[in-house]
């Protein structure tokens, strides 16, 4: 399964906002997620993440994650917002 995550930080909190996205992507490996890639913009208020995990129920794990719900929760309205899109490779 793949991703693409279209990641809008806060006005006014983007380095708040990098880093829980930074502490979240270090969760996926214990799901079998990995990131592709990861790009900013040069604002650093938006984000394009291309994640592949290794079953769907592996990303739904990341989802429901006691340490990424716990940094949400401590971002409040000031935590970033995010787009998925499951995609795949056109032929």
């Amino acid at each position: 399964m793949r991703i693409v995550a279209l990641v809008e930080m806060a006005a006014g909190h983007a380095e708040a906002g990098g880093r829980y996205e930074d502490e979240v992507l270090a969760l996926l490996g214990r799901y079998g997620g990995t990131v592709e890639r990861r790009l900013r913009t040069a604002d650093g208020r938006s984000e394009v993440q291309i994640l592949a995990f290794e079953s769907r129920a592996g990303y739904e794990a990341v989802l429901t994650d006691p340490h990424r719900l716990a940094l949400r929760d401590a971002l409040g309205d000031t935590a970033p917002t995010t787009r998925v899109l499951e995609v795949s490779d056109v032929p």
